[in-house]
This record gives C-alpha cells, sequence and structure tokens, in this order.
C-alpha cells in the first residue's frame, strides 16, 4: 500500500506518515516548509522519516509539485498542506491562504482525478461551523457560517470535494476540532500555555478565557485519518473531536496543576475571528470508521507540557510522542 501525504512535515502530517509507515505503508511526502513558523521545526518532525526505506520526502509547493508523476501509480492521498491560522487571513495575508488552501486543494484533487486515484481524505476544520445555533455540531445538520477568511477557505475546500466527488473519485473531508499535542505549532495556544508554565513568555491571552473548544489529541486525529483513508463507505464530511470541551482558563489550571505552579498570563482583548465555542458530534465517524477518541485532555496535556519540557531543557524536538511514559507510570 502507498499512500502520498502533503504536508507531511507538519504538526499531524509527521505523526500520520510515522504511523503509516510502521503499519507497513509505502509513504511519499510533499511539504513546501514554508516558513509561517520555523522550518527547522519542520525538519526536526521528519528528521526521524528521511532515512526509512519506505519513506521519500518531496520538498516542493503542492501547487507547483509534480503530482501527475507522484500519484501515477493510483496512491492513497492525504492533504495536509495548507495555511493554518485565523488572525492572519484577514487584510492582506488573504492571499496566502488562497493559493495554499484553495488552490493547492484544487490542484490535489484534479490530479487524484487524471491519476484515476481511489480516494483523497483531507484536512477540514471546526472553523466551517463559526458560531453554531447549537451544540454538538452534526455534519449534515449545523449550518456552516465561517467567521473568518481562514474558515472560508475550508468550507470552499469542502465544496471542491462535492464536486471532484460527484467526477467519481472519493473525497473525505475530516473537520479537524483543536488539535494539539506534541509537535503543535508554536502560535497554538496550548502550546504556549506550556511554555509559558516552564519558564517561557507569559501566556497572552485573547478575551476573557471563558472561550470553549472540543480539543483533540494528536494521536486520535491521526488514528481517524488512517481509518478514513481503508474504510468501506466514509461518506463526505466527518467531524473528528476529542469529546472532552473545556474553556480556556480550565486548560491554563489544568497545566498550572501538572506543572506545580501557576501559569503566567497577560490577558487583552477578544482575537478577531474567534468562535465562543466548539464542539462535534463525532457519531458518524464512529459509526464509518470504527473511531473513538482514546486520549483524555489531562494525559494529552501532560504529554505535550512534557515535550515541551524537553525543548526547553534539551532544544531539541522529541521523534516520538511521549503519552505511553506517561501510561506505564
Amino acid at each position: 500500500m502507498r499512500a502520498v501525504i502533503t504536508g507531511a512535515a507538519g504538526f499531524i502530517g509527521s505523526q500520520l506518515a510515522a504511523r503509516l509507515l510502521a503499519d507497513g505503508w509505502d509513504v511519499t511526502g510533499v511539504d513546501a516548509f514554508t516558513p509561517f513558523y520555523d522550518p527547522a521545526d519542520k525538519e526536526a518532525n521528519v528528521a526521524g522519516l528521511v532515512d526509512h526505506p519506505r519513506f521519500e520526502l518531496v520538498r516542493a509547493d503542492v501547487v507547483d509539485a509534480p503530482l501527475e508523476e507522484l500519484f501515477a501509480d493510483r496512491p492513497i492521498v492525504v492533504h495536509l498542506a495548507a495555511q493554518p491560522g485565523v488572525q492572519g487571513s484577514f487584510g492582506d495575508g488573504f492571499g496566502q491562504y488562497v493559493h495554499d488552501n484553495i488552490l493547492a486543494t484544487q490542484r490535489v484533487f484534479d490530479a487524484a482525478l487524471a491519476a484515476h486515484c481511489a480516494r483523497v481524505v483531507y484536512a477540514s476544520s471546526s472553523s466551517v461551523y463559526g458560531n453554531a445555533p447549537s451544540y454538538p455540531c452534526r455534519e449534515d445538520v449545523t449550518p456552516t457560517a465561517p467567521r473568518s477568511p481562514y474558515g472560508v477557505t475550508k468550507r470552499t475546500c469542502e465544496k471542491l470535494g462535492d464536486v471532484y466527488r460527484g467526477l467519481g473519485i472519493e473525497t473525505i473531508g475530516l473537520r479537524f476540532f483543536t488539535v494539539y499535542g506534541p509537535r503543535q505549532r508554536p502560535d497554538m495556544a496550548i502550546r504556549r500555555i506550556c511554555e509559558a508554565a516552564v519558564g517561557g513568555p507569559a501566556f497572552r491571552l485573547s478575551g476573557d478565557g471563558a472561550q470553549s473548544r472540543d480539543f483533540t489529541y494528536v494521536t486520535d486525529a491521526v488514528d481517524a485519518t488512517v481509518r478514513a483513508m481503508t474504510a468501506l463507505r466514509p461518506g463526505g464530511v466527518l467531524n473528528v473531536g476529542g469529546g472532552e470541551e473545556a474553556t480556556v482558563n480550565k486548560v491554563i489550571d489544568i497545566v498550572g496543576t501538572l506543572a506545580g505552579a501557576p501559569v503566567p498570563v497577560v490577558r487583552g482583548g477578544a482575537a478577531i475571528g474567534d468562535v465562543r465555542r466548539t464542539g462535534g458530534d463525532t457519531g458518524r465517524a464512529r459509526r464509518q470508521l470504527g473511531w473513538a477518541p482514546t486520549v483524555d485532555l489531562v494525559e494529552g496535556l501532560w504529554a505535550e507540557l512534557e515535550w515541551v519540557r524537553n525543548r526547553a531543557e534539551r532544544d531539541v524536538s522529541f521523534a516520538t510522542p511521549v503519552l505511553a511514559a506517561r501510561r506505564a507510570s
């Protein structure tokens, strides 16, 4: 079995590649190593993969990459490459989101169609829901009303998925809900909270901290992706959420308890495009993928805190998540 992963040097992509290699897949990873955050972090993410005999790394922008060649033997395609972040999608930055999210996704779908690939699994986001009228959000019930240009690009990708599904490719969009864990991007809240807890800059909190999120540990997100690659009839879009909703204030308190001291916090105004709450009904993913989240919030926060602590002490990235050590203790 062979898979092509775009965004393979990223937070989720690198851990998906490692999981697939462990499961016996041949994996080709495509990544542009864009400077949205330090490319050295992405280099560290793939350091344990590049010498694997069944892994190939292609350094290229998905829009310009030789996808026809990469898809020639009809692999399963997992499209994770994207420009992330809500605030950066406003103003002049939107052009980058159009290129990295919409154009790149259309390019992947078009090349997969031409190569007669059976399936493309791609990353969507809970951002497509915006501030929902009721919770938990359900794929075919809750209206989509993004509050940011970023969310609009993700909803557009889903519409492109509908178009290409009608042309004969199985396209499966995974609406990820706030994925966290080791290797998380440095702009994400949980990583910044953990860094503040181990001596880094104080955590800059936007708003009152009462905004809540459905937090999903990275290995659960990876497992859902693997199952979406091979499930018999996985459907068009699926919510992938950890099922444990918590406010940002609660996360700050938990991390402080785990670290043994309160997390230093600097409070500020609400961020543009921020939603008040996210929460997803994962019944469809459970039924169609046989999937369920397995990592609770405290366990997952401990794993990320330990990863951040070790980075701070040793200035290295762990090649593998530290969750197993917690479970064994």
